[in-house]
């Protein structure tokens, strides 16, 4: 009986291992750190930089679990600026942000129509 429970035991511990979250991956390069985060199913969840000071700097990309980009953007010393693109479905929606507040918003469809006037 002894055996049995042991063996259950270790089994188990097997099946929680495997299904453990990736481990972030950090890279060093140059005057920043490259960081990526993933998806129990290991795809990649997040991509981007920190500076020497540890402040999000640089491209950041983040993804769906399967897969496809969700939104992309960039930091300056932590804060966002610049245009920002958010992926929902068949919507695009464009993010204009200065010092990390948002200034402008435009929605995009694939529905959508262009008129040339």
């Amino acid at each position: 009986m002894k055996k049995i429970i042991i063996a259950g035991l270790l089994l188990s511990a097997c099946f929680v291992t495997a299904q453990e979250t990736p481990k972030p991956k950090y890279e060093l390069e140059s005057q920043t750190v490259k960081a990526t985060f993933y998806y129990d199913n290991g795809q990649v969840k997040q991509q981007g930089y920190y500076n020497k000071d540890g402040k999000l700097h640089g491209q950041w990309v983040a993804y769906n679990a399967d897969g496809t980009k969700q939104a992309i953007g960039e930091y300056v010393n932590g804060e966002k600026t610049g245009k920002w693109f958010f992926w929902t479905g068949s919507i695009l929606n464009e993010v204009d942000y200065n010092d990390s507040r948002i200034a402008d918003i435009k929605k995009w469809s694939k529905e959508a129509v262009v008129l040339n006037k």
